[in-house]
């Protein structure tokens, strides 16, 4: 996604990008950010109701991100390098709706989309707030991570 404001549409779908989770990353995430023993040990996962070792849902959540900032500014620079100008990208009033329904497992490759949900105007002449909803499927084609955020997006210059 990106362009301004006037030009993003409703409905429209992109592809963030795509993370395989290793042993070695989900424990290594989990002894900064979430050292449950099910995101530590696979013996404490097998005996826990994932059944297994698994990410935690922050690791995915913060992959998520990472994956859309990513192709922020990967299709920023695509369009800088073709001269034509781009939007400032503002700040997200936050996340709602977060959910993790079904845990990721090791070496599971997750694939990451967004989608444009909805766009208004606000009181400030030079932004618009765009609605989106991400989320993120695993190699059997469930939603292991599904989210609701917005942004606010620069307006064309008039």
């Amino acid at each position: 996604m990106l362009g301004f404001y006037e030009d993003i549409e409703i409905g429209t779908e992109t592809r963030l990008g795509e993370h395989r989770f290793t042993r070695d990353s989900i424990v290594e995430f989990a002894r900064a950010w979430d050292p449950q023993p099910f995101h530590l040990d696979e013996a404490a996962g097998a005996a826990s109701l994932f059944g297994a070792l698994c990410a935690s849902g922050w690791q995915n959540c913060a992959i998520f991100m990472r994956k859309m900032v990513d192709a922020f500014y990967a299709r920023r620079a695509e369009a800088l390098a073709r001269g034509l100008a781009v939007p400032q990208l503002g700040v997200s009033p936050g996340v709602t709706n977060l959910r993790w329904p079904v845990p990721t497992r090791v070496d599971d490759v997750v694939v990451y989309h967004l989608r444009v949900a909805g766009k208004r105007e606000t009181k400030r002449p030079a932004w618009g707030l765009v609605t989106v909803q991400g989320w993120g499927v695993n190699p059997n084609g469930e939603i292991v991570i599904s989210l609701d955020t917005a942004m606010f997006v620069g307006r064309r210059p008039t």
